[in-house]
């Protein structure tokens, strides 16, 4: 990073409905765009390049290139991390991957205990990540019944899907907007400055699939509170 230059930032985000990329730099976000419906995969590097020609960035400047790497859409995630593997290792520059339920529950604001973080995983599923501030405590995929009981002990649930927000109704979730790119930005400053970067050859996507062990131990638990 060139002296005088503040913290530089790339941040790509296309685990959801919409993608989002942004730049960000001396912790304010001066570039955002979004990626409509499904194109993430054939727009995202075009809009990568032409937001950095815009702002005359070189990648070699950035701090960092952070990628939201789920949980979400499964070829969304894939997307968004092998483009940001791709541009790490093409300008040398360090990578950050952060959690989708991170910035969902960061969303919460300030709350006194466990935020829990809730996202729709499909086949009455739901990716659940419980929070205490920025550090994570725990996430898991989860049927129905245990995602109404990981709801009823946390001190406040957040969600930003309609259809999730009517199952949890019961505990008053909080339904907030879909997480986007530059919500990634205070993770990332933090990261940075405790050097905190993620190794691109081992990184993987975080899709919280359970595993063979788990899906065949015991028979799955119909949804009961939580349809």
């Amino acid at each position: 990073m060139t002296p005088g230059m503040g913290m530089r930032l790339l941040l790509i985000d296309t685990c959801g409905s919409e993608g989002t990329v942004a730049l960000a730099e001396a912790e304010r976000v001066v570039a955002s765009e979004t990626l409509p419906g499904r194109s993430a995969s054939e727009r995202l590097v075009p809009v990568v390049r032409g937001m950095m020609s815009a702002a005359g960035w070189r990648l070699g400047e950035l701090a960092a290139i952070v990628v939201v790497h789920g949980p979400g859409s499964f070829t969304g995630v894939r997307v968004g991390l092998s483009a940001a593997k791709g541009l790490s290792e093409a300008g040398g520059v360090g990578l950050i991957a952060v959690s989708r339920l991170a910035l969902l529950a960061a969303a919460a604001g300030d709350v006194a205990g466990e935020v829990c973080a809730v996202l729709d995983a499909g086949r009455g599923d739901f990716y659940c990540g419980v929070y205490a501030g920025r550090r994570c405590v725990r996430e898991t995929l989860l049927t129905g019944d245990e995602v109404a009981v990981a709801a009823r002990s946390a001190s406040a649930v957040v969600v930003c899907e309609e259809r999730v927000a009517e199952a949890l109704r019961p505990f008053a979730p909080r339904l907030v907007r879909e997480p986007r790119a530059e919500d990634a930005m205070p993770f990332a400053v933090e990261r940075v400055r405790g050097g905190g970067f993620d190794d691109a050859a081992t990184l993987d996507a975080n899709y919280l699939r359970r595993t063979d062990a788990e899906i065949f131990a015991k028979p799955k638990v119909s949804a009961g509170t939580v349809k």
